[in-house]
């Protein structure tokens, strides 16, 4: 069995400081060839086999428009999935997101997003709100298998993005020069600060996933992610309404 203890890269050797230095430095850091292959094997099975080929969205039309955004949601460890306890628990990633974080930081939950074929990805949006810059949360995104051209699901980044405050208004086609696309391979880590601008290009063939284990500073407030800030509006999961429509006036 595969040790969820034992990363697949040298983590004896990393710079913990440079590492957490470029993170607050860009707002992002990515690290190719973290996990073991077998192990995301492992949990790649598990994702095809919750979501099959074409599942149904799980959020109403009104977000769906609006936000462009078209990811359909799993919380595996909710529904007693342990396998996904192993990454959580993986000591080199702790180990970096206590050198990012600071000590006593907590973990929110693990999210599985799935996109399938022809739909659209996710739009420009930051994870939560950045009108207190001490207040965010930090997704630690895992990556089973390769984001690819010809599949499409590609991620794009505006560096220094969560310095900058709320994302620009708009009707959410707009896009920023300075953006820096990513393309993880199976294996990846993508350490992301909630306050970041960033979107999900569309998928053009199969099917695209990432898993989601939320963080956040000790302090933070629980459900620090509840509302998402889109170009066009801000949007409350916990009540699946539009607190504020950001193209009103």
């Amino acid at each position: 069995m595969l040790s969820s203890e034992t990363p697949n890269v040298a983590t004896e050797n990393w710079d913990l400081q440079e590492m957490s230095d470029q993170f607050w430095r860009h707002g992002f850091l990515v690290i190719p060839n973290f996990f073991n292959p077998g192990l995301m094997d492992c949990y790649e099975q598990l994702i095809t086999q919750h979501f099959g080929h074409n599942p149904d969205f799980e959020h109403e039309s009104e977000f769906l428009e609006k936000a462009a955004t078209e990811v359909i949601p799993w919380f595996p460890q909710r529904e007693g999935v342990t396998e996904f306890d192993r990454v959580q628990n993986n000591q080199s990633l702790n180990q970096l997101t206590t050198e990012i974080l600071g000590q006593d930081w907590y973990s929110d939950y693990c999210m599985v997003m799935f996109s399938k074929k022809g739909t659209k990805g996710q739009a420009w949006h930051q994870d939560c709100s950045p009108d207190d810059r001490r207040q965010f949360n930090l997704n630690r995104l895992i990556y089973t298998a390769d984001i690819q051209d010809r599949i499409g699901g590609q991620v794009a980044v505006v560096p220094g993005s969560h310095l900058r405050g709320e994302l620009p208004a708009g009707d959410g086609t707009d896009d920023f020069p300075e953006r820096v696309i990513l393309k993880p391979t199976k294996g990846t880590v993508v350490l992301l600060h909630g306050h970041t601008w960033h979107k999900v290009y569309p998928i053009k063939e199969g099917y695209r996933s990432s898993t989601n284990y939320r963080s956040a500073p000790k302090g933070t407030p629980e459900g620090i992610t509840d509302i998402c800030v889109y170009q066009n509006m801000r949007y409350q999961f916990s009540s699946s309404s539009v607190v504020e429509d950001r193209l009103s006036g």
